[in-house]
């Protein structure tokens, strides 16, 4: 027609309008609230660099998670600090280790909420890193069958989800064969095949009491330059027997994201990790950014690059509201 003017903005006139046409929604399901667990009882330590996370024995993990799942919250994935550590991190696997009994408590108290497991070691090592070490390197190979006990640990404790994080050659497929070989073939691996070494982990550290006593894991974690390569780790992964692909950290690394979605046909996860959360914090409490609006924002453009499951610690807050 002679003389039309496209309006676009004529669906933006009001909230209603705008909620009716939004191609990317967010939804409580898609959320998964982590958790650190620590021995004793009674424990609810807030963790300095993360205001409103919380380092929580098993009593309060159980409260908690009854309030996330009060929320919304359809999923949670526990990361444990034991009592004790060693050089080869043997604690992740012990029956009565932390991250089993809180999946045991879990799986008593709040049976309807998705349990995830971290399947990684550098919270049980002494030194902090991902497996057992050769001449101050990981042992990769060494590392898997570790790995491998520990995910049939989880499994047995009560892990609806085992999700390995380390970036370690081959770790799927050791843990794939593991968890089959025990009779959980119906436990999925929920993979971080496109890990980075980042430095918005910071946070994290102090959280999971993980920080390596020396060097630091961009030996085994993956170059931020790169996307062609992390493509390639999560072709891997597919192969060996991955059920979910994570991208991680989120926001850094969207086109990555997309590029994964793009690539895969198995549900995408990303996790906006601690730094991204503690970012968001800090600049709130000095009054520079509405939180809930940036929050908002954030995992909605994690959403729209391609991941139907997101792991962040604003998962409780966002799925009341939603």
């Amino acid at each position: 027609m002679e003389g039309l003017v496209e309006r676009p903005r004529r669906l933006r006139r009001t909230a209603a309008l705008r909620a009716m046409v939004r191609e990317t929604r967010l939804d409580a399901a898609q959320l998964v609230q982590p958790y650190f667990v620590v021995p004793g009882e009674g424990v609810r330590r807030e963790i300095g660099s993360m205001p409103g996370q919380f380092q929580l024995s098993i009593d309060e993990l159980v409260e908690e998670a009854r309030r996330a799942e009060s929320a919304g919250v359809r999923s949670v994935i526990l990361f444990g600090l034991p009592e004790s550590k060693n050089p080869l991190g043997t604690g992740a696997h012990e029956h009565d280790g932390i991250v089993q009994k809180a999946l045991s408590a879990l799986r008593r108290e709040t049976p309807g909420l998705v349990r995830i497991a971290d399947t990684c070691l550098c919270e049980y090592t002494d030194h902090g890193h991902c497996g057992p070490l050769l001449d101050d390197e990981v042992d990769n190979d060494a590392t898997l069958g570790i790995l491998a006990r520990t995910a049939i640990a989880q499994a047995e404790a009560g892990a609806d989800i085992v999700a390995p994080s380390g970036m370690m050659d081959g770790m799927v497929g050791a843990i794939r064969g593991a968890l089959d070989g025990a009779g959980f073939t119906g436990v999925p691996i929920m993979s971080y095949a496109v890990k980075y070494a980042s430095g918005f982990y910071g946070p994290f550290r102090e959280a999971a009491d993980s920080a390596p006593a020396f060097g630091d894991r961009r030996g085994y974690q993956m170059d931020p330059a790169n996307v062609r390569e992390g493509l390639r780790e999560a072709e891997l992964d597919v192969r060996e027997g991955a059920d979910i692909l994570m991208v991680k950290p989120a926001l850094p690394y969207l086109d990555v994201l997309r590029a994964v979605r793009e690539r895969f046909d198995l549900p995408v996860a990303a996790y906006h990790v601690s730094g991204e959360y503690a970012m968001i914090k800090a600049a709130a409490s000095n009054g520079w950014i509405d939180e809930q609006r940036v929050v908002d924002e954030s995992l909605t453009s994690i959403a729209r690059a391609g991941a139907s499951i997101i792991l962040t610690y604003f998962a409780t807050e966002v799925a009341a509201r939603l």
